[in-house]
């Protein structure tokens, strides 16, 4: 008899899920998306700096070690992110920019994230987001999207990405997500 083998299933399912963030739809049909499952080892990599980072951050920015508990306690973590220098090529000013040559030509901010990229980018990235966290909840697997992962996980150089939400992932009794303090 194997006692509790649901837990043996967690890399399949986070692998399943990501197949999900991977076939989304995007825009122009051009996929930017980058993702990752996170090791044993990188978990704590991850941890620390978002720990880091809640403190260089300061007021406001606690949750970051919240967040880090979580990851800690999950089964598995995922990275869900983009990496671009192209452009949908619509003109449409959602970026800020009267072109989408005006936005290439302006100087990046890197703070947690890079930008300005092409807003449709973002868009695609969302819905990579949302269709990992709908598989997820149809495979039963608790879950949760966090700003605080992602940019921990680019600030510890885990994942070569222009911006990154990360998603722990849970299989137990009680949802590690849900009632946080």
């Amino acid at each position: 008899m194997k006692l509790n083998p649901e837990s043996e299933a967690i890399e399949i399912l986070a692998k399943t899920i990501l197949v999900a963030a991977r076939t989304a739809p995007k825009a122009k049909g051009k996929d930017d998306i980058v993702t990752a499952l996170l090791e044993t080892k990188d978990i704590e990599i991850l941890t620390s700096a978002m720990e880091k980072m809640a403190d260089r951050k300061g007021e406001g920015f606690a949750f970051f070690k919240r967040d880090a508990q979580n990851v800690r306690n999950a089964d598995a973590v995922l990275l869900i992110g983009f990496k671009t220098e192209s452009v949908v090529g619509l003109n449409c000013g959602a970026c800020g920019f009267e072109s989408c040559k005006d936005m290439l030509q302006h100087s990046k901010v890197d703070i947690d994230f890079t930008g300005p990229h092409c807003s449709f980018k973002y868009i695609d990235m969302g819905i990579a987001l949302g269709s990992a966290a709908a598989k997820a909840k149809d495979l039963c697997v608790d879950n949760r999207v966090m700003y605080s992962v992602g940019a921990g996980a680019l600030s510890a150089g885990l994942l070569d990405a222009d911006i990154a939400c990360g998603i722990p992932l849970s299989i137990k009794g009680k949802n590690l997500f849900f009632d946080r303090k």
